[in-house]
C-alpha cells in the first residue's frame, strides 16, 4: 500500500541551531547529520535524548560516517536509525514510517 506523508520541514546549518529548532519546534522527527559544525550530531543527539520534554523524539543519523562501529557510536548518542549516505531512498522511507507509526 502506498501512503503519502506530509510534514512540515525545519532546517538548520550547524548543530547548535538544531538544538535550538528541536526544543522551539518539537518535531515528529529529526533527521541528523553527525558531520555538523559547533556542535556535531553525536553531542546534539545526546543533548535531545536528555532533555526530557524532546528525549521521545525519534532520530534518524543521516550521515557519511560509515566505517565499522559507526552505527553503533550513533546508536549509544541516542539516535534510533542510521542511514549511510549516499542515501537508499526507499530504505529511509520505511525507517521514517517505521519511527512515526
Amino acid at each position: 500500500m502506498l501512503r503519502t506523508l506530509r510534514y512540515d520541514v525545519i532546517m538548520a546549518t550547524d548543530g547548535r541551531r538544531g538544538l535550538e529548532a528541536a526544543a522551539r519546534e518539537k518535531p515528529d522527527l529529526i533527521l541528523m547529520d553527525l558531520a555538523l559544525p559547533f556542535v556535531d550530531g553525536w553531542t546534539a543527539a545526546r543533548q535531545i535524548k536528555a532533555t526530557p520534554e524532546l528525549s521521545h523524539i525519534p532520530i534518524i543519523a543521516v550521515t557519511a560516517h560509515a566505517m565499522i562501529g559507526d552505527r553503533d557510536r550513533a546508536l549509544q548518542a541516542g539516535c534510533d536509525e542510521y542511514v549511510a549516505k549516499p542515501i537508499n531512498v526507499p530504505e529511509l522511507a520505511g525507517k521514517i514510517s517505521r519511527l512515526l507509526d
